[in-house]
């Protein structure tokens, strides 16, 4: 069971909060920016009709037998008229002494009192409510008088305050869709990003145990450093596997050759030897010697399956021919206890498959039959194309155990009516993953009238 890694966070969703929270951040200070702008421009508007306002007045203003006439002009006030009905104030000083207006109407301090010509603004509150100020102040000479006049016209700033949240509320608006674009181009910025990491894991578990050449495809810069130590990987597991392989074909080969040689010495030796007692210990070591051989070869194919399975060398090829020859190749092996096999077929059957594993697992299903068959019994072997391309074989031995059928394809396991039988436990092992490997299944079942039945589909 492969142990699952330990995640720690998820690089989409760090990259995608780092540009959403960047997006928040930039629409909250684009938001403050156009706000004060349009305050600032606002107030400006404010103060230009203020000031002339004020000019108005000053520019009306007249100085006859030392005093001071303002006739006050009808555009002086009207101007100042808003959609909100601002209310305007007034305040007119002679030498700081009020000629007509609001007294309490703030006026600029001394030191910030404007010079002849020159305009003040000033936000101030009164009666409860925020005001604008414009002040300026203008000289007027007489015969042997100078006097100093100076107008304030204060209005309050309900419009501009209006004006001000509707300014606020389209900018929230705006800045609520660039949000929310930005959102949809984070997801798909982090998508476009993260594609090539998920095709290189794509391209890796696809792979088969035996597909360890380097990655070859173009990758990003940052990702250079993890296919670099990919391709070092999967460099030493290649050596470690082709030297796992050439380990266990010489190691077969080396156990099986010694075995021959002394099988060969072992039926010597029992022909020349008279004694009961020496005979049979002969017998056993012939006996063992022959599951040690065969257990050898079967360890030897099921490597073989194992490192093959998951990288199939298809070719097209005819099933029929296949267990044909397979039946030739066993036929004098079921001559020699008088068994009989039948092949039946009634046409080719084509198929996309591996052929030496092929072969290798339905060999071993039919050297199965032939272990468990009764002398002067029959095996028949079937090769049909339909539902799917099968191999059906049945015998006339003892079957299989049914409490044990369901284990029986499991490596190393022998049904209890195995004892006294030369055998492995790994042929309906080999026949199995072969059969799993081509996208089919094994399927052991007993006879009605007797025997074993085994179906290898494709």
């Amino acid at each position: 069971m492969i142990e699952a890694p330990q995640i720690s966070g998820s690089l989409r969703n760090r990259l995608a909060v780092t540009l959403i929270g960047g997006a928040s951040l930039l629409a909250l200070l684009l938001f403050l920016v156009v706000r004060n702008y349009a305050a600032q421009i606002a107030q400006q508007g404010q103060d230009s009709i203020l000031g002339a306002s004020v000019s108005s007045i000053l520019d009306a203003a007249v100085l006859s037998d030392d005093q001071v006439e303002i006739d006050f002009p009808y555009a002086s006030f009207s101007m100042l008229t808003t959609p909100a009905h601002d209310r305007v104030f007034y305040a007119i000083y002679r030498d700081d002494q009020l000629l007509s207006g609001y007294a309490d109407l703030p006026r600029p301090d001394s030191a910030d009192s404007p010079d002849s010509g020159e305009r003040h603004y000033q936000t101030a509150a009164f009666i409860g409510k925020p005001i604008r100020i414009s002040t300026a102040s203008r000289t007027l000479l007489g015969a042997d008088v100078k006097t100093h006049i100076t107008v304030s016209v204060a209005q309050t700033q309900d419009a501009l305050s209006d004006r001000l949240n509707a300014i606020s509320r389209n900018v929230a608006s705006f800045g609520m869709g660039f949000f929310v674009l930005v959102v949809l181009l984070s997801f798909w910025v982090t998508s476009i990003t993260i594609a090539p990491l998920n095709r290189l894991a794509t391209s890796v578990a696809r792979r088969g145990p035996q597909d360890l050449s380097p990655v070859s495809k173009p990758v990003p810069t940052e990702m250079l450093p993890l296919v670099g130590a990919l391709n070092r990987l999967m460099a030493r597991l290649n050596q470690s596997l082709t030297q796992s392989e050439d380990f266990i074909a010489e190691a077969a080969h080396r156990v099986r050759t010694p075995l021959a040689t002394v099988r060969s010495y072992a039926e010597t030796t029992l022909q020349r030897v008279d004694k009961e007692q020496n005979r049979q210990a002969l017998r056993s070591m012939i006996r063992a010697i022959d599951e040690s051989s065969r257990a050898a070869g079967q360890l030897l194919d099921h490597a073989m399956i194992t490192f093959r399975a998951d990288q199939l060398e298809y070719q097209q090829l005819d099933l029929v021919d296949l267990v044909q020859d397979l039946v030739l190749r066993l036929a004098p092996v079921a001559e020699m206890k008088d068994i009989d096999l039948r092949f039946h077929v009634d046409q080719p059957v084509q198929c996309q498959g591996d052929p030496i594993l092929l072969q290798n697992a339905i060999r071993n299903l039919i050297d199965n039959a032939l272990k468990y068959s009764p002398s002067e019994s029959t095996i028949d072997i079937r090769v049909t194309a339909h539902p799917r391309p099968q191999v059906e074989i049945r015998d006339q031995g003892p079957g299989f155990p049914p409490d044990e059928i369901s284990d029986l394809a499991l490596r190393f396991s022998r049904g209890n009516n195995a004892a006294g039988t030369i055998g492995s436990g790994l042929g309906l092992t080999i026949a199995q993953d072969v059969a799993i490997a081509h996208g089919g299944k094994l399927t052991l079942s007993n006879l009605t009238g007797g025997g074993a039945c085994v179906l290898f589909s494709l």
